[in-house]
């Protein structure tokens, strides 16, 4: 007959107390304080971003809904493009029976990569609607040439 260690009965299994172990684990390693997806915390935002493959450019489009051009900076830099901005939000409501205010504020940066063979010196951008659209003219060599495919 074997002796087995009594162990006491485990509560209830918990999904949430696990992802936030994994979630502590991986901020240690990247340095960053951690951000819950359910509300507590610090809300992050990065603006959504459309990249076009085009004959002679890549276009790239960035939703930005609430700046101004003054607000947003654009680089390019070791092959890399970064959106850099700050959002200043304020909303205030009076009506008879209440009174809503809310204010939210930070600063967001993207960094995309760029492919070999952009001209660096002929990148343009425009900011309409809230709309940042960015034109990264290709080089003649990374245009690329077509070839003919002909029957043996």
């Amino acid at each position: 007959m074997a002796l087995e260690t009594w162990r006491p009965k485990l509560a209830a299994w918990n999904p949430f107390r696990d992802l936030a172990r994994v979630e502590r684990e991986m901020e240690g390693m990247f340095g960053r304080p951690p951000r819950w997806p359910w509300g507590e915390g610090e809300r992050e935002w990065a603006p959504a971003v459309d990249m076009i493959d085009r004959k002679d450019e890549i276009v790239l489009r960035a939703d930005l809904p609430g700046l101004d051009e003054k607000d947003i900076e654009v680089t390019v830099q070791d092959g890399a493009l970064t959106i850099r901005g700050e959002r200043k939000e304020e909303k205030e409501e009076k009506k008879e029976d209440y009174y809503y205010s809310e204010r939210s504020y930070g600063a967001f940066v993207r960094t995309l990569t760029l492919p070999a063979g952009v001209e660096r010196d002929r990148v343009k951008a425009t900011f309409t609607k809230g709309v940042l659209e960015v034109h990264l003219p290709k080089a003649k060599e990374a245009k690329g040439t077509k070839i003919e495919v002909k029957a043996a």
